[in-house]
């Protein structure tokens, strides 16, 4: 049976990446795509994410609900010098991708997760989204079955010594999620930054079908990455979701840090000294990087279009 997900997501390339697995794998059924102000303002992220769904002819089958302008405290700060203005260049993606549904996005989770017995939530962008939702609905979280998080490091950070950058665009909304009491899975930079999309592979996807020559005109205007590969951060949630068995875990207990030198921050006591044996989180240490490449080909390869 498919795994019934909801996105939530800040397209981006890499999203839009990830979007593009979730939308076509048949062992995935997205129900529902959120979208939440991070890589570029949320105005431009939820277009970005109605061009993906249009793309594969799904506007009539996943709807698209525009979330939160900007984080619970800290201001926004975008990374529009990663994925360009738009969010998503290298494509034209034409004028007919449709329109968000009227609900907002918290709204929307409601309904879509109190509709079902246990989904899996997959947030790709900051946790903005998600707070609101547990503060504003918490009789969600028994409907919850896991979140498959992108964000987060152990290792080092992207926007500081520290901090990856979904958790440093809102670390308050981090903190409320990994809080929250739901298993969470922890896809952050310690295996992003080792699944690196090959050169090759890079190659080979603008001499494959739409999809490929889409996902290769996105990912070569990705400014993210160098010589020896590109990371594609938030298609590693579907990959995880996909093949767990070639991802390498550890359970732990993680806190958030929201403010001072190392605001978000991900602490995991990986000694488990502290927190009583407790553990909220498995986070993702390890990752087989050329199977990833090759299921990346082949997921692409098998989109009829």
């Amino acid at each position: 049976m498919a795994t019934k997900i909801i996105m939530d997501t800040d397209p981006g390339i890499d999203d839009a990446a990830a979007l593009t697995m979730a939308i076509n794998d048949p062992n995935i059924d997205l129900k529902l795509v959120t979208t939440v102000a991070g890589n570029v303002t949320v105005d431009k992220t939820t277009i970005n994410a109605l061009k993906i769904v249009h793309f594969f002819g799904k506007g009539d089958q996943i709807p698209v609900a525009a979330g939160a302008e900007q984080p619970l405290i800290k201001p926004f700060e975008d990374a529009a010098r990663i994925h360009g203005e738009s969010g998503m260049p290298g494509y034209d993606f034409g004028d007919d991708y449709g329109k968000p549904i009227d609900k907002p996005a918290v709204e929307a989770l409601h309904d879509a997760i109190m509709a079902e017995d246990q989904i899996t939530l997959v947030p790709t962008g900051s946790y903005t989204n998600i707070a609101l939702l547990f503060s504003e609905y918490p009789e969600v979280k028994s409907h919850i079955k896991q979140i498959v998080a992108m964000g987060g490091s152990l290792s080092g950070g992207n926007m500081t010594s520290t901090s990856e950058f979904n958790v440093f665009t809102d670390p308050d909304a981090a903190k409320i999620m990994y809080n929250s009491g739901i298993p969470i899975v922890t896809v952050g930079l310690d295996i992003t930054l080792k699944a690196l999309l090959t050169a090759d592979t890079i190659e080979k996807l603008g001499q494959m079908n739409e999809a490929g020559k889409m996902l290769h005109g996105l990912i070569t205007h990705y400014n993210d990455g160098s010589n020896t590969g590109r990371p594609m951060h938030d298609v590693n949630t579907i990959f995880y979701l996909l093949h767990p068995e070639a991802i390498k875990t550890k359970d732990m207990w993680v806190d958030v840090q929201t403010d001072g030198p190392a605001i978000g921050a991900l602490v995991g006591d990986i000694r488990g000294a502290y927190h009583d044996g407790k553990t909220n989180a498995k986070v993702c240490v390890d990752i087989d990087a050329d199977y990833f490449n090759k299921w990346f080909l082949d997921e692409v390869s098998k989109i009829k279009m």
